[in-house]
């Protein structure tokens, strides 16, 4: 039969994508259940978890068999976009009920965790040691669904006409002939890395629930702990190696990720953003080595060991830590830190930040600037990258697109750290803290806590969320959405308008 094509404006279409989005948080809040033969003494938080998880799945499936015609719609320009960003809120709004039906948190705590959770950031208002343990494990399952995008999950199970619309609007690249494939070869990969994590952190001594929450954590490069000291807790060299090869797996793009797989290392050696790494690690380990080395009364094995953990953790937008606090840090180290958490990870990846492929286009932009000056006028050198193993030309629209994408992200970054300012905190906190929540990372200096002003977890919930959905997608919508309004304003007036003068 010839799909239907719907020539309306796509909303009704965008609302049964909501419906999916919702079937699939609903079985997310159901998950934590899977934990109670296991703990049962926590058969009174069911609740939490049953209700809105079966409230979920039922709304999702009705709206979905109600817009069924809907399935071949026509989708305006910028809708995918709509349709991430929202699927995205969506996912947040309902993953705080069961917080807040502990009574132990509110509406904005709630937004804040689980928004936390879904970007992969890894900042808290939850007291690990005396949460649930069905708590901690919805937190880390948020981190895995957000590590790999809640597109990305939806269209491993379905196919659809417009999936890889959404697909790349979610920041995913195409690894595979379809979309399909390309999902489940990323989940594929994704749930490998954590089942090896699993077993390697059980080896170093760690019980197997902390275990599996860490590795997901590290993985995702989300950073929730179930200890309040994080890795630091475990004082154990070998869980910091494994936490830090897990940190890198995660903070690399996925395409990388399929050259490892396939045994392609010379694409992987080649390609830009492992080169930049080899440039930017040791000039930031060696940084970072030194500064704690003259502060803090550590060794000089001590001083590298803690120097390359936190390096890594802030990179790639993990945020495990294994030093005591960031507030005794010196001003140089947490300049030095702020800036590794703006760069951020690999592009593609489930880490967060401006991205190391943007950097690295910025950088090589004013590199080919001063060559073009020093050389004779006739000289014409084409600019070129290296995308794992293929050389690639590079248009002006895309040196542009990386050029705007930089300023915006620092335009937001000191509008984050203003409003922090404003709050009273001193600019180099207020600056450390909003690069960890606008880049994902979830290093705090002590700014965002429980006991933090309505003010700035709602502040650092909106640097998490455009963070984690990369500015553009997020903009996109709130100014499409302002633009239908106002249209369907228009047509009220008119009509009206047109109905008194008749």
């Amino acid at each position: 039969m010839p799909r239907k094509q719907s020539h309306g404006n796509g909303y009704r279409l965008i609302i049964r994508y909501l419906g999916i989005t919702s079937i699939l948080v609903g079985v997310a809040l159901l998950l934590p259940l899977l934990l109670l033969p296991v703990y049962p003494q926590e058969a009174e938080y069911a609740k939490c978890f049953l209700l809105p998880g079966i409230t979920s799945v039922i709304a999702g499936y009705l709206v979905y068999e109600l817009l069924k015609e809907e399935a071949w719609g026509r989708l305006k320009k910028n809708q995918a976009a709509m349709i991430v960003t929202l699927s995205w809120a969506l996912a947040i709004l309902v993953s705080a009920v069961p917080f807040m039906m502990t009574g132990n948190y509110n509406f904005t705590q709630s937004v804040f965790e689980c928004t936390s959770g879904y970007s992969t950031t890894g900042l808290s208002v939850v007291n690990v040691e005396e949460a649930p343990h069905l708590f901690l494990m919805f937190r880390s399952i948020m981190l895995f669904v957000g590590g790999v995008g809640l597109v990305l999950v939806v269209m491993s199970v379905i196919t659809d006409y417009y999936g890889m619309r959404l697909f790349e609007a979610e920041g995913h690249d195409q690894m595979a002939p379809n979309l399909v494939k390309s999902a489940r070869v990323i989940i594929s990969i994704y749930s490998g890395y954590i089942i090896g994590g699993t077993i390697l952190y059980m080896v170093f001594g760690m019980n197997w629930f902390d275990a599996l929450n860490h590795s997901i954590a590290a993985v995702s490069t989300g950073g929730f702990s179930t200890k309040a000291s994080s890795i630091g807790y475990y004082q154990n060299l070998g869980i910091e190696i494994v936490t830090i090869v897990l940190m890198l797996l995660g903070g690399t793009g996925f395409l990388v990720h399929l050259a490892l797989v396939k045994g392609e290392f010379k694409k992987v050696v080649s390609h830009s953003e492992f080169r930049f790494q080899l440039v930017v690690y040791p000039a930031a380990i060696a940084a970072a080595a030194v500064l704690m080395l003259r502060q803090f009364a550590l060794s000089v094995p001590e001083s590298i060991r803690n120097a390359v953990f936190q390096a890594v953790s802030a990179m790639t937008t993990t945020g495990f830590q294994t030093v005591d606090s960031f507030r005794t840090f010196s001003p140089a180290l947490m300049l030095l830190m702020t800036l590794l958490m703006l760069i951020g990870g690999g592009a593609g990846s489930t880490a967060g930040g401006i991205k190391q492929y943007r950097v690295y286009l910025v950088v090589k932009e004013m590199f080919w600037t001063l060559q073009d000056r020093l050389s004779p006028d006739r000289v014409i050198r084409p600019r070129t990258v290296n995308r794992c193993g293929d050389k690639v030309i590079l248009k002006e629209e895309e040196k542009s697109a990386v050029s705007n994408y930089f300023v915006l992200y620092m335009f937001l970054f000191m509008i984050g750290t203003f409003i922090f300012c404003c709050y009273g905190y001193s600019i180099q906190d207020s600056m450390f803290e909003f690069s960890s929540a606008i880049s994902t990372v979830g290093l705090s200096a002590g700014i965002t806590g429980y006991d933090a002003p309505a003010g700035v977890l709602w502040t650092a919930t909106a640097g998490m969320f455009i963070g984690r959905l990369e500015v553009y997608i997020v903009l996109i919508t709130v100014l499409k959405m302002m633009i239908d309004t106002g249209k369907k304003v228009q047509g009220w007036r008119r009509g009206i308008r047109n109905r008194f003068l008749k």
